[in-house]
């Protein structure tokens, strides 16, 4: 599976983005797709995950009620809607591709990703 994140960008705290995560290669419906982020001199971080196929998503604390993890099933594209967006959400945001019907929080736990989207918000 080949991963490409795109979408990242510099905002102002309080504005919006959306990231995308195109997907090529042999997926599969029950299999999960996340986003983690890595800030500056920080280790990397869980952000959230959904099903392949979409559905419900699973977010990390500091995210939950702001982002959303969705896919449109004609595309082969995970979307990740940021809004009410923080400085503190400033990072690399990576897309991750987990060969598992479990999902987890850790990102060795997933075997494909993509490379990577700068996302700055400013004060």
């Amino acid at each position: 599976v080949q991963l490409q994140a795109s979408g990242g960008g510099l905002v102002q705290a309080g504005g919006s983005l959306r990231l995308s995560c195109a997907a090529s290669g042999r997926t599969f419906s029950e299999h999960y797709v996340g986003w983690f982020r890595q800030a500056p001199g920080k280790v990397r971080e869980f952000v959230a995950v959904c099903r392949w196929r979409g559905g419900s998503g699973h977010y990390s604390d500091s995210v939950k009620g702001r982002f959303t993890i969705s896919r449109v099933n004609t595309e082969n594209t995970v979307y990740l809607q940021m809004n009410s967006l923080k400085p503190e959400d400033t990072a690399i945001y990576y897309c991750a591709y987990r060969t598992s019907a479990v999902w987890t929080t850790r990102g060795y736990d997933y075997r494909f990703w993509g490379q990577g989207t700068l996302v700055t918000v400013s004060s």
